[in-house]
């Protein structure tokens, strides 16, 4: 089936492209015009669980219950986690810029660069640590602004998030298990059932205007269905600290295509810092690259 012998380079490109299906949420979020937090999360995770369940199914041939027992207590976890990711990401492009939440979603490198470390003994490459050191410059420039505007609770939902998703990309690494995609499929199975809880019980229902149960349906199903298939499939093969600073290609692009559609605009400061970023994930892959040479074919 797919991907059966990926290469480092193809997990790279993989887990680049995963970046730019997350890098849409910003601008699928803006066009939302009722919908709250939890109401994005339900109609997002109703789609994305029949999504990722007919992958699976399709990958097991009929049944795809043994992938999901196989997954154990890290595709709990790992599921578990993605839900605080999912959470955090939503309402911090809901209550902060753009710009800003994608920004501050950037720490997650560095919460999975530690927790490898100490949970999985991951060893780091020097050649990642300097491009996290180099990624923290640009983090800090970009965030500045945001920072200086008083938006607490997006930036505290931001780094939620990037926690959630942290935790997430550990689990992918502990015990190497060779396919974890259920992990999401998971997430999507919990995050329907708490966000429809809450829905239910604070009043906020489901009746919203087509418009935005369709976009957040679309959410579910190209952002971050296919966002985060590519990354489960790239992290295979790359580790997690790489994981992590390669889809930072997100926080690049996603306050670009509300610049380019919306008129949302970023400071000076912004894009310094996100050439910055650019810099990095580019210097950190191509370091992984030359450390093993392979061929484009």
């Amino acid at each position: 089936m797919f991907f059966t012998n990926l290469t480092y380079r193809g997990g790279v490109l993989l887990v680049l492209g995963a970046g730019i299906c997350w890098s849409s949420m910003g601008l699928g979020i803006r066009y939302i015009e009722v919908a709250n937090v939890w109401q994005v999360l339900f109609f997002r995770s109703l789609a994305l669980a029949p999504f990722l369940l007919l992958v699976l199914t399709l990958r097991a041939r009929g049944n795809p219950i043994p992938i999901i027992q196989k997954a154990g207590l890290a595709g709990v976890l790992g599921g578990i986690s993605l839900v605080f990711a999912f959470t955090g990401g939503i309402l911090a492009i809901q209550t902060t810029s753009v710009g800003n939440a994608m920004f501050l979603f950037a720490a997650a490198p560095f919460f999975a660069a530690v927790l490898a470390r100490f949970v999985l003994k991951e060893d780091v490459r020097k050649a990642t640590w300097r491009a996290m050191l180099v990624a923290l410059v640009g983090i800090v420039i970009m965030v500045w602004e945001g920072v200086s505007l008083g938006r607490i609770v997006g930036n505290i939902a931001a780094l939620v998030s990037a926690l959630g998703f942290a935790f997430f990309t550990i689990a992918l690494r502990w015990k190497k298990l060779s396919d974890m995609l259920p992990t999401v499929l998971l997430a999507g199975v919990f995050a329907t059932i708490i966000s429809g809880i809450l829905c239910t019980f604070n009043g906020y229902g489901f009746d919203l205007p087509r418009h935005d149960i369709l976009i957040a349906l679309a959410l579910g199903i190209f952002q971050v269905g296919a966002g985060l298939i590519l990354y489960t499939l790239g992290s295979k093969v790359v580790p997690s600290a790489e994981l992590a600073l390669l889809s930072m290609t997100e926080v690049v692009f996603g306050p670009f295509w509300v610049w380019l559609l919306l008129d949302e605009t970023t400071g000076g400061y912004t894009l310094l810092g996100g050439v910055i970023l650019l810099i990095a994930i580019a210097g950190n892959a191509l370091s992984g690259l030359r450390r093993k040479p392979i061929p484009l074919v």
